[in-house]
């Protein structure tokens, strides 16, 4: 039986944004979603660590190396009068799943909604994406059906904004 690399779960630091970067482009191809990326470094960067920061995010490293990210924020929940932490990604290089690295990241940010008094912790997974669903619902996770995303952007976006 293997050992698991030394490993660890922590914040983000502006050094990190490249790897991000890097990461989120392959989540991108593991999507199938590579024509709608158009994230780079500096968009990154000023997300993270821009005067009105948007976002926070976890990484998760082996051997000095990251090789995973959870990118995450605060929502708001009116019927609960308290704010929530959203996860919008979850990614572990291909190389260095089932090492439990996924779960460490989910682990740590599930400490940090309770901690911050979130009354919940939510995120997206894509439907066709079984394994990603097995590993939420084992984990304790719900999967709500009866909920869509819905989703403006581009063209659609300008336009509605100009009717204002």
């Amino acid at each position: 039986m293997s050992t698991l690399p030394a490993q660890h779960v922590r914040a983000a630091t502006p050094a990190d944004v490249g790897p991000i970067t890097d990461l989120m482009r392959g989540l991108a191809e593991y999507e199938k979603l590579t024509h709608l990326f158009i994230a780079t470094d500096e968009l990154l960067q000023d997300a993270l660590f821009g005067p009105h920061p948007a976002a926070e995010c976890l990484t998760t490293e082996v051997d000095g190396a990251v090789i995973g990210y959870a990118l995450f924020f605060h929502n708001y929940s009116t019927f609960l009068g308290r704010k929530g932490l959203y996860l919008e990604d979850l990614y572990v290089h291909p190389d260095h799943r089932g090492k439990g690295l996924g779960k460490a990241m989910l682990t740590r940010l599930a400490a940090l909604a309770v901690e911050r008094g979130c009354a919940r912790f939510e995120w997206s997974v894509l439907d066709w994406n079984q394994p990603a669903i097995d590993f939420y619902e084992a984990m304790g996770a719900v999967v709500m059906p009866e909920w869509r995303i819905v989703r403006m952007t581009g063209d659609a976006l300008e336009s509605l904004a100009k009717k204002d």
